[in-house]
């Protein structure tokens, strides 16, 4: 394979984009996704590195140019692999072979994209020094495939991180920054109202976990507009309720599902907290307890300013239209890279949005992503890389 050649590169980087697309695999299965890269990588001459990961790996790519000062660099790209369980439903001939999975978040374009990214910092090693290490991330689906990776101790010696993302609001190639808070600290929580079961005719002789439980979800639905800084995004949904089995018995116990997103670490401690004190004092009022199991989940991405403003200016040079990241309360666990709760210091990361087309919303079964923005999307991010590492941030 000739990668000096634009041309076939841009042909390799689409078929090998439509093979992981034909081929999706679930969060921790990426069997086949991982060795698939493994043998792209091999065959370019990209070093695989061995770390105790079951599925996703790592490659890195050497500068070879001399460091002008200080001690060479290392820094990552983070591309997520793994896919949904969702049945396919766009007309494109490369369509998924596999019932019931699709790559409907774009991870397939993400691949390609950091491959294609390794291609040509490898083609341009005399151009930089240090080390890029290209990260592709099992289970972000899940929403904690980034800590298998930081319990595998890739992160030990990266001083900044750069992950990318499918953007189908936007059109091929324009690419999404800004500075700040770009996704939401996602938690989730489970509420279990016990009350006494008893006959639907006497309720008097029992305690109605559902009328306490319906209450309960009222008062949640206050805690936003009581508790938290109106200027402070915010967002609390109930999405399963579930109780009873039959129409002439009060059950005894109701549960609620539902999940919170913050982008304020303050906010993310009192809202744990007021979600525990409303649920159990209105179950008490109502004569029911109250059990909550509050599941941590990613913590909000902050994008570094400078490496924000580096994206904007790369992009400049390219002639590429940049726009306002748009605001969001969804999750991704590359936070985790960047969280001094997970690994005891913090690490300037950026999380950049890439337009795949304007076309269906990510998750659904006709997402599809634009072929044609792979490989611009590589030569972007080598251009932002090379920049980063050479000390331009």
């Amino acid at each position: 394979m000739n990668f000096h050649d634009e041309k076939e590169l841009e042909q390799y980087l689409i078929r090998q984009f439509e093979w992981f697309h034909r081929h999706p695999e679930l969060s921790y299965e990426e069997v086949e996704t991982t060795a698939k890269i493994r043998e792209l990588l091999t065959e370019a001459g990209i070093e695989v590195v061995p770390y105790p990961l079951e599925t996703g790996l790592v490659a890195v790519v050497h500068g070879e140019k001399e460091a002008e000062s200080g001690p060479e660099r290392t820094i990552a790209l983070r591309c997520d692999i793994d896919a949904l369980p969702i049945t396919e439903q766009a007309e494109i001939p490369y369509a998924s072979e596999t019932k019931g999975k699709m790559h409907a978040c774009g991870h397939d374009f993400h691949i390609m994209a950091g491959i294609g990214t390794a291609l040509l910092l490898k083609e341009r090693s005399k151009e930089w020094s240090g080390t890029v290490k290209f990260i592709f991330q099992p289970g972000e689906e899940d929403a904690h495939g980034a800590l298998k990776v930081l319990e595998a101790d890739v992160m030990d010696d990266v001083e900044r991180i750069w992950g990318l993302h499918a953007d189908p609001t936007n059109a091929a190639g324009v690419i999404g920054i800004r500075e700040g808070y770009v996704t939401a600290a996602v938690d989730r929580f489970v509420i279990r109202v016990k009350g006494v079961g008893c006959h639907a005719a006497h309720p008097d002789d029992g305690v109605d976990p559902i009328l306490a439980a319906s209450a309960v979800i009222q008062g949640l639905h206050s805690i936003i507009s009581r508790n938290i800084n109106a200027f402070h995004p915010a967002l609390l949904s109930v999405t399963r309720v579930q109780a009873g089995t039959t129409w002439n018995v009060i059950p005894a116990e109701a549960e609620l599902e539902g999940t919170v997103r913050t982008m304020n670490r303050e906010d993310r401690i009192l809202y744990e907290k007021r979600v525990h004190e409303t649920a159990e004092r209105i179950a008490a009022a109502y004569g029911a307890e109250a059990e909550v199991e509050w599941i941590f989940g990613a913590p909000a991405t902050y994008n570094d300013g400078r490496m924000a403003r580096l994206c904007e200016k790369i992009a400049r040079i390219q002639g590429m239209e940049t726009v306002p990241e748009e605001d969001s309360l969804g999750g991704d666990d590359f936070s985790y890279y960047e969280d001094k709760d997970t690994m005891g210091r913090d690490i300037p990361g950026c999380y950049l949005k890439i337009g795949t087309g304007v076309g269906r919303p990510i998750h659904h079964p006709a997402f599809c992503v634009d072929e044609r923005v792979i490989l611009p999307a590589a030569k972007y991010l080598a251009e932002v890389l090379m920049a980063d590492i050479g000390g331009n941030c």
